[in-house]
């Protein structure tokens, strides 16, 4: 192989390299994507702001169960652990509901699944919707958080 072509074929990988997503971010859910954060806002005030509150915000005393033994809705923002949570966690999570592999067998949750409600795409913009209100608070950590996980 030539000098050339090789450095050809070098700067195509750099470049390839610079648009593949962060680990954990799917470009599906990008909140710097205007079109696709208003769908997710109207979106979400339909289907989930009557549980994780019309801020994020989540139910009151959110960590504390419920008389039944479920959980109380979390919030969304800071406060919450979804940013803990890859993209497309998130999204199997919002589709399928709290099932395995991502929840205990048996496990019991007041969250249902949206399959069959939503789209994939309206699924994806809430999930831009409610990333798009994460601060610069928790975006490092959460970046550093899925550098580690894709690095096991």
């Amino acid at each position: 192989m030539s000098a050339r072509l090789l450095f050809a074929v070098a700067v195509g990988l750099a470049l390839s390299a610079c648009d593949q997503a962060p680990p954990g971010e799917d470009p599906r859910a990008d909140p710097r994507d205007p079109a696709r954060v208003a769908l997710g806002a109207k979106v979400y005030v339909q289907h989930c702001a009557a549980c994780h509150g019309a801020k994020l915000e989540g139910q009151p005393d959110w960590k504390k169960r419920l008389p039944n033994g479920r959980l109380r809705a979390p919030p969304h923002d800071d406060a919450g652990h979804t940013w803990h949570h890859p993209d497309d966690v998130l999204f199997a999570i919002t589709k399928n509901g709290p099932v395995p592999p991502l929840a205990p067998p048996g496990y019991e949750s007041d969250m249902p699944a949206f399959k069959g409600k939503l789209s994939d795409d309206e699924i994806w913009a809430v999930l831009a919707y409610i990333k798009s209100h994460w601060t610069q608070h928790v975006l490092p950590a959460r970046a550093e958080m899925m550098r580690n996980a894709a690095g096991r």
